[in-house]
């Protein structure tokens, strides 16, 4: 289910239950609705919209704890390209066919980083990937250095690839998010005994109807924006891969 659907089903939900609450109004018999009724029903709706809202807040906390990682993983991924290649480099003209396949790899996998696409995301850690993983990392172990300067440099580049894939894992982990959908399903039924309640109480005219429209756009908004920081990786809001592509344009030289 797109993240777009979830917004238009919860958008749908939260102003339809609104427009049922208005609807209620003028079915209810009266004393349902005095004010006695009146301050009970608000209290009561009160209390979910607190929990909604403290929830909707932590939500919107992770989602952006979320994003942030995953940008500061590829951001670090990209530095440590860098210094991969500059390791290599450093090494002799016996590495350089790694750094050609360094380059050539790493180019491919910030296209499909890039691409935003679900299927071509979800081929990042294929079998085909990681075996091209492992051929690297068996290349960079079978150098032989004939001095003491290259056998570290060779160490450096085996400590510079760990954290290289490291950091690939750790963002790739975030690809399908975080939240649980029942803790979101469950956020929006309460939006939705909400705004029934607001219905409920207001009167039948066209401001109000729009309002209601506007906040019901709001609150399925918010939390479409937050599936979105949610999947770094795809969508609308994701993470961006200019870092990676300025590392890219400074390898081999």
């Amino acid at each position: 289910m797109t993240h777009l659907l979830i917004f238009l089903l919860i958008f749908a939900g939260v102003f339809g239950c609104a427009l049922l609450g208005m609807y209620a109004r003028t079915r209810l018999p009266h004393h349902h609705l005095d004010e006695d009724s009146a301050s009970s029903i608000k209290l009561a709706a009160g209390l979910i919209a607190t929990i909604a809202a403290l929830v909707l807040g932590l939500l919107i906390s992770s989602a952006k704890t979320s994003y942030d990682a995953v940008n500061g993983d590829l951001q670090r991924n990209a530095v440590n390209i860098l210094r991969l290649d500059r390791a290599l480099a450093q090494y002799g003209p016996e590495a350089q066919p790694l750094r050609e396949t360094l380059k050539r790899s790493y180019t491919n996998w910030v296209d499909l980083l890039a691409s935003g696409d679900r299927a071509r995301i979800a081929q990042l850690d294929s079998p085909q990937i990681l075996s091209h993983i492992s051929d690297f990392q068996r290349r960079v172990t079978a150098l032989k250095p004939a001095t003491a300067a290259e056998q570290q440099l060779k160490d450096r580049a085996l400590d510079i690839s760990d954290e290289v894939f490291t950091a690939r894992w750790l963002a790739l982990m975030q690809k399908n998010g975080t939240i649980p959908m029942t803790l979101l399903l469950v956020l929006a039924a309460w939006l939705c005994v909400i705004f029934g309640t607001f219905g409920l109480f207001a009167p039948h005219n066209h401001t109000v109807l729009f309002f209601f429209l506007v906040c019901a756009l709001s609150a399925s908004g918010a939390i479409y924006v937050i599936l979105e920081m949610d999947t770094p990786l795809t969508g609308v809001v994701r993470v961006s891969v200019a870092p990676m592509r300025e590392a890219i344009s400074q390898m081999n030289q």
